[in-house]
């Protein structure tokens, strides 16, 4: 039960971290206190600041092991891998930046739903 409470415990840090992140960053760029040199994909950082807060909640979800937050973090993940599959294939004004950043939280998400579900799925069985 020790190792459970650790891999949720892991998997809320991680959501919370990533959310503050987006959410932070995110209202930097649309208030206009931060600026970039590449081009800014307006709609991509109000989906950010937004996938960011619904990150923070989730992150609370996970850390109460609820079962809405597995399925949460499916969406989540999915979201993004969309989001990147869309960058990388068919926007032709997207900043390298962004895809770096979009891959970034993909991978994150992806060790969340490996650590929260999968491999707590497998303690589980035991």
């Amino acid at each position: 039960m020790m190792k459970l409470r650790f891999l949720n415990t892991t998997g809320a840090l991680l959501a919370f971290f990533i959310g503050i992140m987006s959410v932070f960053s995110g209202s930097l760029v649309l208030f206009g206190t931060a600026t970039k040199d590449y081009n800014v994909l307006q709609w991509l950082v109000i989906y950010n600041v937004i996938v960011g807060v619904i990150s923070i909640i989730g992150a609370y979800l996970i850390w109460r092991n609820t079962l809405i937050s597995k399925k949460l973090i499916l969406v989540i993940l999915g979201l993004h891998f969309l989001i990147l599959f869309y960058l990388a294939f068919f926007s032709e004004t997207v900043a390298v930046e962004s895809i770096q950043a979009m891959s970034f939280r993909v991978v994150i998400w992806l060790i969340i739903a490996i650590v929260s579900i999968l491999i707590s799925k497998y303690l589980h069985k035991k």
